[in-house]
This record gives C-alpha cells, structure tokens and sequence, in this order.
C-alpha cells in the first residue's frame, strides 16, 4: 500500500539559515542507509518536508529499519500521496486510506490538516470538519476526538496530498558528519560503544582506537571489538578503527611504576597515543565510556590525571549515568550481548589488587620518570604498527 516515506526532524527545524546544509547532509545519510536496501529510491526536499518515494519493489521493513538508524530522523511516517483531482476523490482516497490501515475501526479519530499550498479552495478548519463527515458517514462505528484520538489523521495539501497516521519512531539527534569527527577509545566493554553512539547522535563522525596486548588478549578479544565497530556502524557509517599493540608498554610500565598506579599511568598512555592518532587523522577530540565513580579509574581525581596530559578536548557522555541505564542503551543499540562475551580487553589483564582511587598529579609525574629509557621508542613502535581497519555494516 505505502511507496512513500515523509521524514519528519526535529532539532534540524530550529537551524535558520543553516538549516538546508543540516537537511542536505540528512537526505546525503538517507540515501547512504537507502544503499543497504534492495530496490531503487528518490530522495528529495520540498517546501521545508524530506520524502523518500520506492521506484518499485521494495521491502517495507527493511526500509524502515534502515531509516530507523539515521540520526536527525525524528519520525517515519509512511504515506498515501494522491494527485489533487478534487475533494470529493480525496474523501474516496482517505476512506479507503482508514480500511487499509485501520481493520478494526471501532476507534476514535481527529483530522489534522495543513494547507501548504494557499490556492486550495478550502481552508484547514473546512477540510477537517468535511473529512471528518465523511469519514462517519463512511464507518459510523468510530468517533471524534479531538483531544486525545486513537488515530490522528493527517493531510497535507502540497503539490500532491499526503495523507499519514502513523509515526513510527526515528532515533533523533543530528545528522552524522555535521558536528565533525571524534577519536572513540573503544574497549570490549559495555561502555564505550555506548559512549561512542551517543556521541554519534549529535552528528560527530566516528573513528576509534582499541589498545590490544598479545597474547595476554587474543584474536577474540580483538574480533569482539570489531563486531562492536560494525554494530556501532549501523548509526555512524563506516568506522576507521586503529588497533595499537600495547603489550610491550604495558609491560614496560608493570615492570617500572608502583603497581597501585597502573591502571592511571597505562591509560595516561593509552590517551596519548589515541590523541597522536586523532590529532593526524583530523579528530576534534577524544570520546570515552567514564562514568564517575564506576571503577577506579574513574574517580574524579583519576579522571583529572588522565585529562593532563591531553590538548584536545575529552567528551565523556556517560559521565552521569549508573550501569542500569548504561546497559539500557546497550540493549537498544544492539551491542549488549557482544560486549559480554567473556574475552578480557587489556585493561582487565593489568589491574592492581589496590588501584589508587586519588592519584596525586605530582607523583605520578615522578613516577612516569622511571620510563624515561624506553617509553619514548615504544609508543614511537606502537604507531608505526598501527593496524587500520576500516569496519562496516557490509562486511
């Protein structure tokens, strides 16, 4: 029955005289998701609406399930689009729009018009009040209800007429791509791919870095990161993913510095490689899975000894949230049931017995000085080994 999508957006709206470059980078999203469904498809703007409109076969589902994956959707409305051949075929059209979609029609209704386009012989009110008769005329079993109506009938009087009752949730935020592009430190945890999609939300291009230790972490663990990638790809597109070997530092730094200042020293490290990484590749910060207070290293004084030793800017957008509402989103984005798969990461592997939990930034400068001999031509190593892979929902 539906060929056609209306788009619907949120924030995209309040943009003024931006806002084309905001619509123009959501339909460029729209036709990338669009590429992964069988069938060919238009995407186009008019008069301030985005539509998306089948050219033939196509599958319902897994259209909306793609759009479903675009930040800066809003809603999915599939429509019924009629040429204008006057109102009364317009009260056939929307009769028989409520028999196909409506089975069951003992329901209550409200008709929302918008007459785009003011040369239209009635005005909103009259369209409304001459639908809504005909449509009792047409099923006496349903009822107006113009606070709260089961079904809210929309129509609008454009170059066509879209007629729309369902909205089918879209995921918000912003178009990817549009906020810039961010360096992820992805873990095999519950947390960053989180942290990573969330980010994503607001339009940052994504690309990631995982610290892997051999053979202390496996092919496993590594391939678990990388499903988490190519799940978190599904809403980014394709994800550039750095993996450094890390094993050689962290022995280095298990072998030089007081065991309860691993976990602060190693992810000093971590953090300076990843912002090497960023800052070469055009990243505009770092994004990581922290909570307060969760592990650890997450205290606010370890978080302050991490960010030391960062230029760029280092966002943390679960910094707020408890691990219930953290695994929530996990479990809405699809990435919960890989991220606890049992393969450590190299951050579990080196864990002290007593992690200090309020680092002192003059000590563990100190103690970073036991490095001195070989830290500079290990992370110099680590770099120049870097293994790119470029994740995606295809592969």
């Amino acid at each position: 029955m539906f060929t056609s999508f209306l788009i619907k957006y949120a924030e995209i709206g309040v943009k003024g005289k931006n806002r084309y470059l905001f619509e123009d980078a959501l339909v460029r999203q729209i036709k990338y998701a669009l590429k992964k469904c069988d069938g060919e498809y238009e995407v186009h703007k008019s008069q301030g609406r985005i539509y998306v409109e089948a050219l033939g076969e196509f599958d319902y589902d897994d259209v909306v399930d793609q759009l479903g994956k675009v930040f800066g959707i809003s809603g999915i409305c599939p429509v019924v689009s009629v040429e204008d051949e006057g109102f009364e075929k317009l009260c056939e059209t929307v009769i028989k729009y409520i028999a196909d979609v409506y089975p069951d029609r003992n329901k209550t209704f409200k008709v929302h018009s918008r007459r785009a386009r003011k040369n239209y012989p009635k005005e909103s009110m009259e369209i409304n009040a001459a639908l809504g008769e005909a449509v009792l005329g047409a099923y006496p079993e349903m009822s107006v209800d113009v606070h709260e109506p089961e079904i809210l009938l929309n129509i609008e009087i454009r170059e066509k007429i879209h007629i729309y009752s369902k909205v089918i949730p879209g995921p918000g935020g912003m178009p990817v791509g549009t906020g810039g592009k961010a360096m992820l430190l992805l873990s095999g945890g519950i947390d960053s791919p989180v942290a990573g999609y969330m980010i994503a939300k607001r339009g940052v291009k994504l690309d990631a870095v995982y610290f892997h230790a051999p053979p202390y972490t496996g092919e496993r663990a590594k391939q678990k990161v990388i499903d988490l990638a190519r799940i978190v790809s599904r809403y980014t597109g394709p994800i550039y993913l750095h993996v450094i070997s890390f094993t050689d530092i962290q022995l280095y730094i298990y072998d030089k510095c007081p065991h309860e200042e691993l976990t602060i020293i190693m992810r000093r490290y971590m953090m300076r490689i990843a912002e090497h990484i960023a800052q070469e590749t055009g990243c505009l910060g770092l994004i990581t899975g922290e909570s307060i207070g969760q592990v650890a290293s997450q205290t606010m004084s370890s978080m302050v000894a991490t960010n030391e030793v960062c230029e760029l800017p280092v966002y943390r957008p679960l910094i707020g949230f408890d691990k219930q509402e953290i695994v929530e989103v996990a479990e809405k984005i699809g990435t919960f049931e890989t991220s606890i798969l049992p393969f450590e990461d190299c951050c579990t592997i080196f864990v002290a017995k007593h992690p200090v939990t309020k680092p002192s930034l003059k000590v563990i400068r100190r103690h970073e000085h036991y490095l001195d001999e070989k830290i500079e031509e290990l992370v110099r190593t680590a770099l120049e080994t870097d293994e790119l892979i470029i994740v995606s929902e295809e592969q």
